[in-house]
């Protein structure tokens, strides 16, 4: 799973450089011109991979370790 998101977060970083969009006249929905589109596109998914992430791959043995009652206190 680590390398999978691994993979991915590569793939973001490499789609995040959109110069093929950067002379686009088209609109989205008849408003939203391409680049910004793909750019909201690109944030979902983005968020969707670091959702995948925590869920996923959070090392949960650091908060238990937080979470754990300190001497005296």
């Amino acid at each position: 799973m680590r390398s999978l998101a691994y993979i991915l977060l590569i793939v973001l970083f490499v789609s995040h450089q959109d110069a093929w969009l950067w002379e686009s006249r088209r609109l989205v929905f008849g408003f939203l011109p391409e680049g910004m589109a793909y750019h909201a596109f690109y944030s979902f998914v983005t968020a969707a991979l670091w959702v995948f992430v925590i869920k996923v791959l959070w090392p949960s043995h650091i908060e238990c370790w937080a979470d754990e009652e300190v001497g005296g206190e």
